[in-house]
């Protein structure tokens, strides 16, 4: 694409433009701070003849996906590829986080080495709960890495995973579970029915001194409720790769000491990217070629 905006690019796909004829289109996250986000006008931007989008990404919600099943536009994405790093990147925040790694370092950063009574907020996952939402293809990995720590494994669907391993114990009753998880750990997607999903009382619900997880989007967590029962201790920590209105970060969750806060960078390393752009591009090549592509989304079957 070298259409330097969006005003520009929608200039471009109209007829008689240089990309008034595309049959399909790689669509990666890094667009949006150029043309913007794939809402429902530029889905209607689009030539007549687009007939797939190929995101490179398992998580789609930036899309207007009722927008391109009105248009007959197939959106696929690349569930799988991203596995194995989310789920690294959630191991590492329970373990910040359980042991307030990131305490540490910043003392030490600072000048003070050990920071003072640090073994008073910090605890061992060996013999913890962890409570994981959403047991879907990320979850089942995280568990798995998670399983030689010796941690009790539960967690919440909307119904009982097939092929959850026989080590994660099912609570179809969520505020039943939440009463005796030590972390949560979110892996739901982001849908119109879950903004703000973990809010107040699901919150509330979880016993002191627990800790919040979070990999998948910022805006599944209600981050005013988040942060009301940061700062008055009912959760003694939070592990965040992801924020509602990222790249913006709340000023109160650099100011808490008890976060642990990374900059959406869950996927971000050359096995993974390789794996999504291959996946994505397959996707459209075999579209392309004999008119059915992988890995449709499941709003557009």
């Amino acid at each position: 694409m070298e259409s330097a905006s969006r005003d520009e690019l929608f200039q471009d796909f109209a007829p008689g433009g240089k990309y008034a004829d595309i049959v399909g289109i790689y669509h990666e996250h890094e667009s949006s701070h150029k043309i913007g986000l794939p809402d429902r006008q530029m889905v209607y931007a689009f030539p007549q003849s687009v007939k797939w989008i190929a995101h490179k990404g398992a998580g789609y919600d930036q899309f207007d996906v009722v927008a391109c099943k009105e248009r007959g536009i197939g959106l696929s994405n690349t569930p799988g590829a991203v596995n194995d790093a989310t789920a690294t990147t959630a191991v590492y925040l329970l373990i910040a986080t359980m042991r307030n790694f990131s305490i540490c370092e910043r003392s030490l950063r600072a000048g003070t080495f050990k920071p003072p009574h640090v073994e008073r907020a910090s605890h061992d996952l060996t013999g913890r709960t962890l409570g994981i939402l959403g047991l879907g293809c990320i979850g089942i990995r995280f568990a798995e890495m998670i399983r030689p720590f010796q941690m009790r494994i539960v967690y919440h669907n909307r119904r009982r995973a097939q092929d959850a391993p026989d080590y994660c114990e099912y609570f179809e009753d969520l505020e039943k579970m939440l009463r005796i998880v030590d972390v949560l750990s979110v892996h739901v997607p982001l849908t119109r029915d879950t903004v703000g999903f973990v809010g107040e009382d699901m919150i509330r619900a979880m016993k002191p001194g627990g800790i919040i997880i979070n990999t998948a989007r910022g805006k599944i967590v209600d981050e005013e409720a988040m942060l009301r029962a940061l700062e008055d201790g009912h959760l003694a920590s939070v592990g965040l790769d992801v924020f509602p209105d990222e790249p913006k970060i709340n000023p109160r969750l650099l100011q808490l000491s008890n976060t642990t806060l990374l900059p959406h960078v869950g996927t971000e390393n050359q096995d993974t990217r390789r794996k999504m752009e291959v996946k994505a591009l397959t996707n459209l090549k075999d579209f392309v070629i004999s008119g059915k592509g992988q890995n449709l989304v499941a709003e557009c079957r």
